[in-house]
């Protein structure tokens, strides 16, 4: 069993290289340049790779960190050559993602005695939203649990069918009702009908319009309201998905989202086709919200629980 457990991780490692290269691309290449003809890390070395950092969408006040921790580092120990600065840099970024907050997920699995356990999945249209509970419900049945998706974009027509397609081909059920419904409603049903059913897991998918409708952020709260009636301790998660091609306009979401709701955890999506993947370095850090998965592809199995010493090293390494 050991063998195939090795298998399944170096294949999910090979795929998370391959989804990160753009980003690796761009970002080693703009490293190469900050240290371009320079032996040593001196002040205008680190002034150039500040700036390879903030273009690579690490983000300012991360960026700031990591030069900080390096700056500490060249000051330790005295002499540092140019040729060291990719292992000092990968270091250093490891060492600010393992302070950052962590799912403790390692793979498609849930709390013990959290049964059913009930995700809200919330979000902006356009970021894969509902494409990432597709994922999901594939990956959590893939490791043998039973999934219920719940339709509560009730605003969009093409969101109910787009799911109902995803419940069709994942093979799992789904609850929904016509357009214009209450989506309170279909959330109740969905937790009322997973818990009369025993499932694992339960999906719900909900309205994904403009982050700064106050109106729509109450409804996010009623949808909560609503289904802890049936489940007092649900939502066990409120996921927020985030594209992460869109660089610092995710880290925006981020804020405004965390600030309107309770967000638990993030899902950082399109990742495979920017080369602003260096976005997650700067969620990761700055947000007390574990990301907890990340897309790297369009195949179901391309959604990964983010695993931070993979991630660094995939970034980093020369022949990912």
């Amino acid at each position: 069993m050991s063998f195939f457990n090795k298998l399944f991780s170096r294949e999910k490692k090979e795929s998370l290289d391959q989804g990160l290269q753009k980003t690796k691309e761009s970002f080693l290449s703009k490293i190469g340049r900050a240290i371009a003809g320079k032996s040593t890390v001196d002040t205008e070395v680190l002034d150039n790779l500040e700036e390879a950092l903030v273009s690579a969408d690490v983000g300012v006040d991360t960026t700031v960190q990591i030069i900080d921790r390096i700056e500490k580092r060249v000051s330790k120990d005295k002499y540092l050559g140019t040729g060291e600065l990719n292992k000092i840099l990968q270091e250093e970024i490891a060492g600010l993602l393992v302070d950052a907050p962590d799912s403790g997920f390692r793979d498609f699995e849930t709390p013990q005695g959290k049964r059913p356990y009930v995700i809200m999945v919330v979000g902006v249209n356009g970021v894969g939203k509902t494409t990432t509970i597709g994922k999901l419900a594939y990956n959590f049945k893939k490791a043998g649990k039973s999934v219920l998706l719940g339709a509560a974009d009730t605003f969009r027509a093409a969101a109910v069918d787009q799911l109902t397609i995803w419940s069709d081909r994942v093979g799992v059920p789904i609850v929904k009702q016509q357009m214009g419904s209450d989506p309170g409603a279909v959330a109740f049903d969905t937790v009322q009908s997973g818990a009369a059913k025993d499932v694992d897991v339960i999906i719900i998918d909900t309205a994904g319009r403009l982050h700064n409708k106050a109106h729509l952020m109450d409804e996010l709260s009623k949808i909560k309201r609503v289904m802890k009636k049936v489940l007092p301790e649900a939502p066990h998660e409120v996921l927020l998905v985030l594209d992460g091609s869109t660089g610092q306009n995710a880290l925006e979401q981020a804020r405004h989202f965390t600030a309107a709701t309770e967000v638990s955890a993030l899902a950082i999506t399109k990742l495979d086709g920017t080369a602003k993947g260096g976005v997650v370095l700067a969620i990761a850090n700055q947000f007390k919200i574990p990301v907890k998965y990340i897309g790297i592809g369009e195949k179901m199995e391309d959604l990964q629980v983010f695993n931070k010493e993979e991630f660094v090293d995939s970034l980093f390494s020369i022949n990912g």
